[in-house]
Formats: C-alpha cells, structure tokens, sequence
C-alpha cells in the first residue's frame, strides 16, 4: 500500500474518532495539529515510533514556537501491524489517542489507566 493511501486511510480514521469524542475532549483535539509522516526524521526520533505529540500541552503555556501537534508515523504503524488493514486503522486510532492524552497532559500512568496505552 502506498505512502498517500496509508496517510488518507489514518485521516479517515482519526476525523472518524474525534466525531464521537466527548464535547470537551473533541474541542481541545480539534486545536491540536495532526500531521501524517511516513517515518520518524533518521536521528531526532526514535526510528521505530508510531506517534509523538510535541509541543505544549493544556497544562503548559503555549507560544508560537511551541504550539501542540501530533505526528502519526504511518509506514511505521503499517509495518507494526503486518499489513493488516483492520490492525492498521485500529493502531492509527491508539496512537492518536495515546498522543491526544499527552496533549491533555496526561502522563504516560494516566494514559494506561484510560486504556489508551
């Protein structure tokens, strides 16, 4: 599967999640960047992540050279899943919210008794 059809499948999906997000929750999603990269930047990222979320988050002061976004690294999470399409779409869905919880300033304890570690 191509890079592009990768990217508009985690697009889909993710628009799909915060639809049915609670009121609260899907306002602050909807202010926070998502971006769909094929893999990591060599060097910056661990190479093998599926998503980070950078930036300030609700509990941090943000400026213009912090502003919150999340990078969802969708050759890594189609190669994670070995190429399973319904694994792929579920993968993409956890990790925007893993992230998207970061961005609520949650920490990592926080993020897994939600369930979304």
């Amino acid at each position: 599967m191509s890079s592009s059809e990768l990217i508009s499948m985690a697009e889909q999906e993710i628009a799909q999640i915060i639809k049915v997000l609670p009121d609260e929750i899907r306002a602050h999603a909807l202010n926070c960047q998502v971006s769909f990269e094929t893999k990591p930047t060599a060097g910056t990222e661990d190479e093998d992540s599926l998503g980070v979320f950078e930036g300030a988050s609700l509990l941090d002061e943000a400026s213009p050279d912090n502003l919150p976004r999340i990078r969802i690294f969708v050759e890594n999470i189609w190669e994670y899943v070995e190429r399973d399409e319904q694994d792929y779409l579920d993968e993409v869905g956890t990790t925007f919210l893993h992230e998207l919880g970061h961005y609520l300033g949650w920490d990592e304890d926080e993020i897994e008794e939600r369930g979304l570690g």
